[in-house]
């Protein structure tokens, strides 16, 4: 892998290209990402980068009801985490994560990753955490419905999960309901539009799951171009 950010999600919207073609697109606000770690064989038995983005307070107090800013709660980083961000020469971050870069021995610590990495036609692999759903029926899942003649009163319901004395057990695979939404999902091979270095946006084509502000990471695509 030879390029990849850490961004948030805006929003989406829709521009026109050059030809005139409306296009569909998730906006990004992507970087500047600080390395804040370059991991070596030697020291750590493999080679990464390790990028920190979005900026975090290193302590949040909280207000009572009457207003003062008296201490109830603190939260914020970790003493930890600053002693790490503070040896990088940085400030704290919100997000960190690992990047197995091929070229991981030309970084360094506090060096900036911007949106400028990646250019108009790039291809990407975008990853996120998708919308929470909550707890669905069955039939929402993909059971098809129950009888729809008049006044069988079974139309949604999600009916027997198995045979009685044969097999006597539920199959693998049966859509049964449950939560839904809330998991890691990546879309690939998706196309970079426009990319505004200045104000840290890339506008890629399509969607891009997971709800705004949140986090995405793009990496070039290891997936050909069909």
């Amino acid at each position: 892998m030879k390029k990849a950010i850490l961004a948030t999600k805006v929003g989406m919207t829709q521009i026109f290209k050059e030809d005139g073609t409306l296009v569909p697109v998730t906006v990004l606000e992507a970087g500047p990402c600080v390395v804040t770690q370059v991991k070596t064989e030697a020291n750590d038995g493999y080679e990464a980068v390790q990028v920190g983005f979005g900026e975090k307070k290193e302590r949040l107090t909280l207000k009572d009801k009457s207003g003062k800013k008296e201490v109830i709660h603190e939260h914020g980083t970790g003493k930890a985490m600053k002693g790490h961000f503070a040896k990088a020469g940085t400030s704290c971050k919100r997000f960190v994560s690992e990047f197995r870069f091929e070229n991981s021995s030309e970084y360094e610590a506090g060096k900036e990753i911007k949106a400028d990495i990646f250019a108009e036609g790039d291809h990407v692999d975008a990853t996120a955490i998708s919308k929470g759903k909550g707890f669905i029926s069955a039939i929402q899942k993909g059971q098809s419905r129950g009888p729809m003649a008049h006044g069988s009163k079974f139309h949604r319901h999600q009916g027997s999960n198995n045979s009685s004395s044969d097999p006597s057990r539920v199959f693998k695979g049966k859509v049964m309901p449950g939560h839904a939404g809330t998991e890691q999902v990546t879309v690939r091979n998706l196309e970079i539009v426009r990319v505004d270095a200045e104000k840290n946006l890339i506008l890629v084509k399509g969607a891009i799951p997971g709800p705004k502000k949140g986090l995405v990471t793009l990496k070039e695509t290891t997936k050909a171009d069909i």
